[in-house]
């Protein structure tokens, strides 16, 4: 039996959510620095994601490498993330973009529950979801803006996707 995910970077106590569309909204533009989180190792973790989504958007994957290094060390110094560490030494050893995407997916996936559950104390993260992404499995990730910019599509189709998700403080 394999369980995978689901307890990875998963062990604070914080929750933020709430729902939004961008389908006719205006669109906030909110820059990493206007993110702030109450744990220096998961602000940390967030910069370090957010650089690679990045790379990943721009289709520069020495770029990527070079992000998710640093990544994986952030998320191996973070008790619980162990496993997702992992995952970012995958996409930082590869130069194939699509290997990269695939792998991001994952990653993606852990550091959002880790997110979902911590302290935000300024401006927003943005959780986005891509239908056809990973052959129409689909794909999530985290943004600092609401603005969908693609990290499996790139300039193919940069705007796929949608807000699925609003991380903010709690009131």
């Amino acid at each position: 039996m394999l369980i995978v995910g689901v307890v990875s970077c998963t062990n604070t106590d914080q929750k933020g959510s709430g729902n939004s569309d961008t389908t006719v909204h205006a669109v906030e533009k909110v820059n990493t620095a206007d993110v702030a989180l109450k744990d220096a190792k998961v602000q940390a973790i967030y910069t370090g994601y957010i650089a690679l989504k990045n790379a990943l958007v721009e289709a520069k994957s020495e770029v990527a490498q070079k992000a998710a290094a640093t990544l994986k060390t952030d998320l191996a110094n973070y008790k619980g993330c162990e496993n997702t560490a992992l995952t970012a030494a995958k996409i930082a050893d590869s130069k194939d973009l699509v290997a990269q995407r695939k792998d991001f997916t994952a990653l993606s996936s852990d550091v959002i529950a880790l997110f979902k559950h911590a302290e935000v104390t300024k401006g927003a993260i943005f959780v986005q979801h891509c239908p056809m992404a990973n052959n129409g499995e689909g794909g999530d990730w985290l943004s600092s803006e609401e603005k969908i910019q693609n990290p499996y599509y790139g300039d193919e189709m940069m705007e796929c996707g949608r807000v699925v998700e609003t991380i903010k403080p709690a009131r």
